[in-house]
């Protein structure tokens, strides 16, 4: 690269309509944006169903905070309900710390005219006090006009209650939970509760249970049963995920015991014998995703209509369900897709894919809808995009291992550098979505490989549960694995290697430094590097996550000291960059501190870098910058380009 290279790095934060948090309510739809960011302030807007022309109507008309901090990652901040017409619209302040409410119905025909589309009915009103914990906002409201949902309070989730007519109120815990809870939800009438519990030593993702309750008339547990059933869940650790209610008496969720996130549809006519009214299993198909936030939807609508999003091998499909029976299924061209909501057979969600950011998709059912969703989405698609291209390849135990390749769009060099990916999570993933960093490199002339090393997922629970209790090595060997492939296939240039890491990719990614000769150098952000010190001081959701990728802790102690990059530093003569927040509450900026004089020390080349303003995960623009000029500079000083 010449000095003369200027950075071209594509804006991630538009000034334009964000849509973040989507909702569709009868001809309406809901989302969050920015009013101000400086001060963290943010409103809920609407305006109607597919009139992308329409100007957004403000709803939350005073200062808010309106954001979701529960369990750590937190997730959808707002809900809104449709009760007799009505638009009940309950969201969480962190200024006031606090559930607020509000009620609003249809405008008249003249006050739309004025791009005023819902009324007040009801100013908002501050239901709960201050609390020193986190709530959920997955609400459910009552015909008692009774409030439910579950908060999160001293280290313990609790299912609470609060009424509609008062303010202020001190929440009345009608639980108190084991551990974890989350994703509540109700049937019409909401006498009929579920949601989903997990303890110790599991992530929600690798066990929880589903439980049911029924309420009385004066708001409180009747009856709660635990869903069980020799099919599904007696025998073995089962993950059940986003139980939905599709009618009166009928759930749908997703649940692993196939091997698979597969479909399953409950009657809970009595709460006592809940019956399997439908099971759909089918191999290489997700209805499903971890659990890292709340809120997370891939069914939505009711029985007459039922809409389901999975994840079929590289793509994602929509498939239509009326009166439990599949209708249809539709191909998209979306890597990935969030926030999908069906309300009648109106469908909205946004979509991603390789060459196009996240665009607002609204869809009507009751016309005529062809099976390709290609054929109906118009976006602005990003030119001069390197696609990216599945590659199987062997990991660790000879396994099938999964990544995405992007090749150069330029010859700037003989051989093309490589530069190698490791996810964060470690159980998340790869889907090929348009990154901007990746595009930047390819437009140079690398070659840039991301790897869905075992322990991803979105390839069934066998394919996540590779990397149980080894954590530090079946990533890092499949990361050597494939950068060794690329190297013996003569693509790439085998002294130009570097691997790139973010969070739990960044121990992957030093790990890599420490055990083999691949690789040139490294470069991290906010990267774990000691696993002892993240067992006693992370966050409480991610306390017993080590159990299943490291072992428990107590008889497995020196695994955590000798898989942690923090113990063999010294060891590292290669290039290190490595960049760090001091407001990240899940792995502490004074872990990187520590090694940074023992990398300066070893060679001239490597840097830490930390930005005062920054958590777990870079959000602010002039920040990114800096990682991708100090990215550069370094990938100049350390390859021989």
């Amino acid at each position: 690269m010449s000095n003369n290279d200027k950075l071209k790095v594509k804006q991630t934060e538009s000034k334009k309509t964000s849509f973040k948090e989507l909702t569709i309510i009868r001809d309406t739809i809901f989302w969050i944006d920015v009013v101000c960011e400086s001060q963290n302030e943010n409103a809920i807007f609407a305006r109607p169903f597919n009139d992308k022309e329409a100007f957004p109507q403000k709803l939350t008309s005073k200062k808010y905070n309106i954001k979701n901090n529960f369990h750590g990652y937190g997730g959808k901040s707002y809900k809104c309900i449709n009760i007799k017409n009505n638009f009940y619209l309950i969201w969480i302040d962190q200024i006031s710390k606090a559930v607020w409410f509000q009620i609003f119905k249809e405008a008249s025909s003249n006050d739309r005219s004025q791009n005023k589309y819902l009324v007040s009915v009801q100013e908002p009103s501050q239901l709960s006090k201050s609390i020193d914990g986190n709530f959920d906002s997955s609400f459910v409201i009552s015909e008692k006009n009774f409030l439910y949902g579950i908060c999160e309070i001293n280290n313990r989730d609790y299912l609470f209650s609060l009424n509609l007519k008062k303010t202020k109120q001190d929440i009345h815990r009608i639980k108190k939970f084991k551990n974890f809870a989350a994703e509540l939800s109700s049937n019409t009438s909401a006498n009929l509760l579920s949601w989903i519990e997990w303890d110790s030593p599991y992530m929600p993702w690798e066990k929880n249970e589903l439980f049911f309750a029924q309420i009385d008339l004066d708001g409180e547990i009747q009856k709660i049963n635990k869903f069980s059933n020799k099919l599904i869940n007696s025998k073995k650790n089962v993950s059940f995920f986003q139980p939905y209610w599709i009618s009166e008496t009928l759930l749908v969720c997703s649940e692993d015991s196939s091997g698979w996130w597969n479909l399953l549809f409950l009657d809970v006519t009595e709460i006592e014998s809940i019956v399997i009214k439908k099971r759909v299993k089918r191999n290489l198909i997700e209805y499903g995703a971890p659990q890292w936030v709340t809120g997370i939807t891939y069914f939505s609508g009711t029985i007459k209509n039922l809409f389901c999003v999975a994840k079929k091998e590289n793509s994602l499909i929509v498939e239509q369900y009326k009166d439990l029976e599949f209708v249809k299924e539709f191909s998209t061209p979306f890597t990935s897709l969030s926030d999908f909501s069906v309300f009648r057979k109106k469908v909205l969600f946004k979509g991603y894919g390789f060459d196009f950011l996240g665009i607002l998709f609204e869809i009507d059912f009751a016309k005529k809808v062809l099976s390709n969703f290609s054929d109906q989405i118009f976006c602005d698609h990003i030119k001069d995009c390197s696609k990216p291209e599945t590659f199987w390849f062997k990991g660790f135990e000879a396994k099938s291992t999964h990544s995405f390749l992007y090749k150069p769009l330029v010859e700037n060099f003989k051989k093309p550098p490589l530069l190698v990916r490791a996810h964060s999570g470690p159980t998340s993933c790869f889907d090929g979505s348009y990154n901007s960093e990746v595009q930047y490199w390819t437009s140079k002339g690398f070659f840039v490989a991301e790897v869905n090393y075992g322990g991803s997922s979105g390839f069934g629970k066998a394919y996540r549960e590779r990397l149980n209790h080894k954590w530090g090595i079946v990533d890092s060997y499949d990361c050597k694995a494939l950068a060794l492939e690329l190297i013996k296939s003569n693509q790439v240039d085998r002294e130009n290697v570097v691997i790139f890491g973010n969070s739990a990719g960044g121990l992957t990614a030093l790990n890599c430094l420490l055990y083999g000769s691949i690789f040139t150098a490294a470069i991290c952000k906010y990267p774990v590097v000691d696993l002892k010190d993240m067992h006693y001081n992370t966050h409480r959701f991610e306390k017993d996550y080590l159990n299943s990728l490291v072992g428990n802790y107590a008889k497995n102690r020196n695994d955590y000291i000798n898989r942690s990059p923090i113990k063999h530093m010294y060891k590292i003569k290669k290039p290190i960059l490595l960049f760090h927040g001091k407001k990240d509450t899940v792995i502490s900026y004074k872990q990187t501190l520590k090694i940074q004089e023992i990398l300066i020390q070893n060679n001239k080349y490597s840097e830490v870098i930390f930005f005062d303003n920054e958590g777990h995960g870079f959000r602010n623009l002039e920040n990114k910058k800096v990682v991708m000029q100090k990215s550069q500079e370094f990938l100049k000083n350390v390859l021989n380009i």
